[in-house]
């Protein structure tokens, strides 16, 4: 797996910018960008992108989000819907890594069995979530479940 990532330099005005664009070997582009700066003269970004960060929760999300559906279909669940909230907190000095991570799980389907929604759930976090794993190195990482049938 490849992915290039290039600095977009100076902004339309000519300031320099903090943002960055990604270009994945799947052939799609994102893009990135810092925070405002927090003093004069530091580098900052101008908040028109995610921050990479940010995005690395997000993909971590997918990623465990794309295991659950997976495990519950295969299990022939009559899964409809299926969204995770990835609350998270960092360390206070740098590196800042995550510290914590609570995802909590909604999954919506018709005559769902709250056990196999358990264990797809379980099954993420402790087998298939390639990011889950990367992240658990530095971060406790919970879950809940919540169940919608209909």
């Amino acid at each position: 797996m490849q992915c290039t990532v290039q600095w977009e330099g100076k902004d339309a005005q000519g300031n320099d910018g903090m943002a960055f664009t990604a270009h994945t070997e799947s052939g799609h582009t994102l893009r990135m960008d810092g925070a405002p700066a927090s003093a004069p003269g530091e580098p900052g970004g101008h908040n028109l992108a995610p921050r990479p960060m940010e995005l690395l929760l997000a993909g971590t999300g997918g990623c465990t989000a794309y295991d659950v559906v997976y495990i519950l279909k295969k299990a022939r669940q009559d899964v409809r819907g299926c969204s995770v909230r990835l609350d998270a907190e960092r360390a206070p000095t740098d590196p800042k890594v995550f510290t914590r991570i609570h995802m909590h799980f909604t999954v919506s389907g018709k005559d769902l069995h709250a056990d196999k929604v358990q264990r797809a759930v379980e099954l993420s976090h402790t087998k298939y979530c390639s990011a889950s794993a990367m992240l658990e190195k530095t971060a406790l990482m919970t879950f809940s479940v919540e169940l919608v049938q209909g």
